[in-house]
Order: C-alpha cells, then structure tokens, then sequence
C-alpha cells in the first residue's frame, strides 16, 4: 500500500474541494440570469442538506449529537454571509475576478489560525503565502484594467470565508467531516430561507438542473474541504486554494467567452510556485 504523507492527501483534496467549488460558481453565474442569488443561496445549501439525509438516516439520533453547538451555528452565520457576497460578486463580475474572494482567504487563514488555535506559523509560510499574493495581483492585472467595484464586496466575502475554513479545523478535532457539513446545511438553510421568502418568485423548469448542480457540487466541496482540513492544519493547506481561480478563468473562458491573458498565465505559473514551495517546506 502507497504511504501517502497526510500533507499531499490533504492538499490534493484541497484541489478537488476547489474543482466543486468553481463549478458552483459557474452554475451561479449561468442561474443567476434567471432567478434572484437569494434563490440560490437557499437551495444551494437545502440540496446540500438532502444529500446528507441518506447518512442522517443511519446515524439517527447520534447525528445530533455534538459538543460544539455553538460553534456550528458561528460557522453557518459567517458562511451564510460570505455566500450572500459572492453570490453577489459572482452574478456581476467576470467568473475569474469573482473568485478572487477564494484567494484572498488563504492570506488570513494563518493568521487567524496562530492567534485562535495558537498553530505555530514558521516564517517560510509567510513567505509562500506573499509570493501567492503576487502571483494573485499580476493574474488580476489592476494596473492595466480598472478592477471592479464588486471586487471590495469580495475582501469582505474573503474575512468571512476565512473565518469558516479556520472553524473546520476546530470542530474536526470532535466532530466527523458529515456531521460538520451537515450542521452546516441545516442552520445555513433556515438563515437563508427568509430572505427567500422576501425575493420569492416562480423558478423557470430550466433552472432547476442548476440548481441541482449547484446543490450536488457544493456538498462534494465541503466533504472534501473538510476532510481536508481534519488531515492537516488550514495554515499548510489553505495556500492551494488559490487554485480556484485557474478552475474560474477555464470554466469563464469555455461558457463565457472570457479572455485568458499574458497575465492571467503569468500570474498562474507564480501562484503554483507558491504552492510548490509549499509541498517542498
């Protein structure tokens, strides 16, 4: 049997999570012309929470159980947040520049984690971390088009998507990745549930296959992100969300038409540096 180091298992899981959630972000984009993101917000995390049902059913009552309650709920508010913002992001911008909140994240995870979790950070981390940073600021190329003003939205989305990635590594250490996920897509189904109720309007036949997608995506993500976070620390791993964008610009290029440049390349070749670095610590 291969004995595959927990750190490459994780990361790679990491790469899948990140796969799902870029698929999201362009069922998103796509639905997002027919129906209100509030819509989406809503079944994205009730399909999400019916897929689990088959595990809530052999689990019964032990599904419930859980000694970290408060922490559940914490992480549904700061994800429901961050989902209603790049929800947002995504219906107006070009996909690749939406998932900029996806790279903003790692930047804050290592420092949420040493002063939440008192994880020990060693200095090269930071500086992988500041290379990914470069190779997110060439990919975006501000400095040749003016950045939208939704991209502000995203730095916010990005403290709050922080912030729940961090959450997973502290409820892994007594809860099972389902149990995680599932808390989650219960009370992130009734947070956003009302403000369906305020946006409501009759859901066209045609996107309900997104919305299925969006649903079915999402929970695969979340698995595989958490289980990836229960492998190893959020500190390691949370450089190689930044592979997210390079998933958002391929989708964005192949249903939208939106143009890969020299800089999105450039900035490609950088941020897997960063996470090359990374593996090689």
């Amino acid at each position: 049997m291969l004995n595959i180091p927990p750190f490459v298992i994780a990361s790679a899981l990491v790469l899948l999570a990140e796969l799902c959630f870029a698929g999201v972000s362009a069922l998103v984009k796509h639905t997002s012309a027919q129906l209100p993101f509030e819509h989406l917000v809503f079944f994205r995390n009730l399909f999400a929470l019916l897929v689990l049902l088959p595990w809530l059913y052999r689990k019964r009552a032990t599904a419930f159980r859980t000694e970290q309650f408060g922490l559940h709920i914490l992480r549904a508010v700061f994800g429901i947040a961050a989902m209603y913002l790049f929800f947002l992001v995504i219906a107006t911008i070009p996909l690749a520049q939406a998932t900029l909140v996806l790279l903003l994240a790692p930047f804050l995870i290592p420092i949420i984690s040493y002063f939440w979790l008192k994880e020990h950070i060693r200095p090269r981390l930071f500086a992988t971390i500041a290379l990914g940073f470069v190779g997110a600021f060439v990919f975006l190329n501000p400095a040749q088009q003016a950045l939208h003003p939704m991209v502000g939205v995203a730095f916010i989305a990005a403290i709050f998507a922080a912030w729940t990635k961090t959450m997973i590594r502290k409820l892994s250490a007594t809860e099972s990745p389902s149990k995680i996920v599932f808390y989650f897509s219960f009370f992130a189904s009734v947070l956003s549930f009302f403000p369906l109720l305020i946006r409501w309007q009759p859901i066209p036949l045609s996107a309900w296959l997104g919305i299925l997608g969006i649903g079915l995506f999402a929970v695969i993500g979340q698995l595989a992100m958490t289980r990836a976070f229960s492998i190893a620390p959020p500190s390691q791993v949370g450089v190689f969300t930044y592979s997210s964008v390079i998933f958002a610009a391929l989708l964005g290029y192949l249903f939208w038409g939106e143009a890969i440049t020299s800089y999105m390349v450039a900035g490609f070749v950088i941020i897997l540096s960063a996470g090359y670095l990374t593996l090689k610590r």
